[in-house]
């Protein structure tokens, strides 16, 4: 699985940061980022979940690959139930504003309540 075609001035084989962005999405199901950034968490997170709802050993192993081991079990047994009969978009992009110091665009990332 291609992981993101943005680099954030990172070397394309250290993605660390879209990783560790998607598992703490899926793990507190909201954060705050900034706009290019949640976009980016966004597309990966709806990737894994799709792969959570396979439920086959290959998508069980691509997920352990990605995340922890709570974050995959809770994409595997919470978030594949929640959105059984949901086609995709699972995530929601909420848009809050500049911040102030740098005037970066800010949004929070969440995943969709309801099935």
């Amino acid at each position: 699985m291609k992981i993101s075609d943005r680099k954030f001035s990172r070397k394309p084989s250290n993605q660390a940061l879209l990783t560790g962005m998607a598992q703490s999405l899926i793990l507190k199901e909201r954060i705050k980022t900034t706009q290019v950034k949640g976009r980016e968490a966004a597309k990966l997170t709806e990737k894994l979940i799709t792969k959570g709802k396979q439920g086959d050993l290959a998508g069980q192993k691509e997920l352990r690959r990605y995340l922890s081991n709570n974050a995959a079990k809770k994409v595997a047994n919470d978030l594949a139930q929640r959105y059984q009969n949901r086609a995709g978009g699972y995530t929601r992009i909420i848009k809050l504003g500049q911040r102030s110091s740098d005037g970066a665009k800010m949004v929070f990332v969440e995943l969709v309540k309801e099935a």
